[in-house]
């Protein structure tokens, strides 16, 4: 019974690609078995750590890709020797929120390039990305990216506001954001998250480390630095 029970939650747990692997290996002795059974609390551990192998294992083949900008689109220094990856969505509080963090790290450390992927998940959130990469083509995507995070929602009056506020032209801006180019730059980041397992956003990649979420300065400082 304990046998089929730890089984069950490594199936739940891994897959059942996982469970097998768990049943076969030697893994799933009655020693193993005993202890995980006695430990249950040591599942999410392993979980995560299988999660974050998957992920680097993922990232490798497609690292070059993920870290190369679409052109324009950085913050901080675009030739730094430290590269951070943000995934994001303008209609996403999470992402908002983590502006703060990632202008502190710009600020503290001169050799960080933030390589921002435009990832729009929410409904009509795909107006203010076009008008982001619009802003990358006309060199002031930083200042959009500021000013569109600073409004209140995604409605298509606030992002006129940004984009103004920006200093962008336009109607250039209107005519690029509706681009081929600049549709198969979103559709190239969506195939890239789907790649990386990434269900929302913030989702952010360094090094050989891709994860999710708002997790704050500490985290992103310690990822980046190690």
């Amino acid at each position: 019974m304990a046998r089929h029970f730890v089984t069950a939650l490594i199936a739940l747990v891994f897959g059942f690609a996982g469970a097998a692997l768990f049943s076969f290996s030697g893994l799933g002795n009655s020693q193993t078995r005993e202890f995980l059974v006695a430990n249950p609390d040591i599942l999410p551990a392993m979980a995560n750590a299988y999660q974050e192998q998957q992920s680097r294992d993922s990232l490798a083949s497609i690292s070059s890709e993920v870290t190369k900008p679409f052109p324009g689109a950085v913050l901080g220094n675009p030739e730094g020797s430290r590269t951070l990856v943000k995934f994001t969505d303008y209609a996403c509080g999470y992402c908002r929120i983590s502006t703060e963090d990632i202008d502190r790290l710009v600020s503290d450390d001169p050799e960080l390039r933030v390589v921002i992927r435009e990832l729009p998940l929410f409904q009509g959130s795909d107006v203010p990305a076009r008008m982001a990469l619009a802003a990358a083509k006309q060199g002031k995507f930083d200042a959009f990216y500021h000013a569109m995070f600073a409004m209140e929602s995604t409605a298509p009056e606030n992002v006129m506001a940004a984009a103004r506020e920006a200093g962008l032209d336009l109607a250039a801006a209107q005519e690029y954001g509706a681009s081929e180019e600049v549709t198969a730059e979103l559709a190239r980041n969506q195939a890239l998250a789907q790649q990386l397992g990434f269900s929302g956003t913030p989702s952010w990649v360094t090094g050989d480390k891709a994860f999710e979420g708002a997790v704050g300065y500490d985290q992103l400082a310690k990822a980046i630095g190690g």
